[in-house]
């Protein structure tokens, strides 16, 4: 069995999915499963390290409402886990009333990213957890560090983890160490890779070959993230009378104009509605967007092209992404 990793360094995706799909197991006509999705492990910066003490409390802070300006909403109001870290709207609503202009991205394998937010103008996961912190949510950081303060079990565990009271520098690291633990694992995608060949549908087995060839997926959605962390203009700011430069605003490049981070395809089945804007309603209508060459702006990325996906083929492919749900457990810890 060739190895897809180095298959996809020296061809074709096209070719590296025709070269699996003629590898099969002995005595059968399906391919044998690649690993190809497994996430190695979550890299956390020297001056923030994960022990399970600090996991623990970072976990309270995310559902804790106590962390934001109206005292009513939580970083967790805009990621739920049932919704794959997202919140099943087109457009979230901050603390404060407002409208957010984009839609929530999913917290799934943030830790494994190297630039946060739809533009990437977050540099660290610790500098886009306060940025959140106080605009999404509406914090004063050091109130709510005061607040946490008067609280024995908060007081507690920041002096069990820090050796100090709670500050804003150690509420936001406590955080961003829970959010790299927020790992896609279990998918019935990885059993399948793991050698339960009956984890998945045919069907679905039949949509990864086209992801991987014909569909051109693969191209931005890489295993085993299924993202690549790029930023690209898919079409889908053409015609508005404001268009969202994205990455532009960020770079000052003219080819970064309306460019938007690749996000992970990890459990896109339950993070709907989708794109930057959460235009589209529903995967498949999503699939078929991306399959027709995304949207009308001239400015479009040139990797965005029509590939000529059947109307079957896109089903196929919507079954090979819902594959992708994790199932990993998830229990909502207790607040202090």
């Amino acid at each position: 069995m060739p190895n897809l990793r180095a298959l996809l360094s020296v061809t074709t995706l096209a070719a590296a999915a025709a070269l699996l799909a003629g590898c099969a197991m002995p005595g059968s006509s399906e391919p044998a499963p690649e690993r190809i999705s497994e996430l190695g492990p979550v890299p956390h910066p020297a001056d923030n390290p994960a022990t399970p003490a600090k996991l623990a409390l970072g976990a309270q802070l995310f559902i804790d409402t106590r962390l934001s300006g109206s005292g009513k909403m939580a970083c967790q109001s805009c990621h739920y886990r049932e919704l794959g870290w997202t919140d099943a709207k087109p457009l979230s609503t901050k603390d404060d009333g407002g409208l957010n202009t984009r839609h929530t991205p999913s917290l799934y394998n943030v830790g494994y990213q190297t630039s946060w937010y739809w533009d990437g103008r977050a540099t660290t996961l610790e500098g886009q957890v306060l940025a959140a912190w106080r605009g999404q949510i509406g914090a004063d950081p050091a109130k709510v560090a005061a607040l946490l303060n008067t609280v024995p079990g908060y007081k507690s565990q920041f002096q069990a983890v820090y050796g100090s009271d709670a500050t804003p520098d150690t509420i936001v690291k406590s955080l961003a160490a829970y959010l790299r633990t927020l790992v896609s694992t279990d998918a019935p995608w990885d059993k399948y890779e793991k050698g339960d060949r009956n984890a998945v549908s045919a069907d679905a087995k039949q949509g990864f070959r086209l992801f991987m060839g014909k569909g051109k997926c693969a191209a931005c959605h890489t295993p085993p993230s299924f993202g690549n962390g790029g930023f690209h203009n898919i079409g889908l700011e053409g015609g508005k009378a404001k268009p969202d430069l994205g990455r532009f605003n960020v770079t000052k490049n003219e080819a970064d104009t309306s460019a938007f981070k690749t996000p992970t395809l990890r459990s896109i089945a339950l993070s709907g509605p989708y794109f930057h804007d959460g235009s589209v309603k529903t995967l498949r209508e999503a699939v078929k967007v991306m399959a027709s060459g995304g949207g009308n702006d001239p400015r479009k990325s040139p990797i965005l092209t029509p590939t000529g996906l059947t109307e079957a083929e896109i089903d196929q492919v919507v079954a090979f992404l819902q594959t992708l749900t994790s199932t990993e457990p998830w229990v909502a810890p207790k607040l202090p």
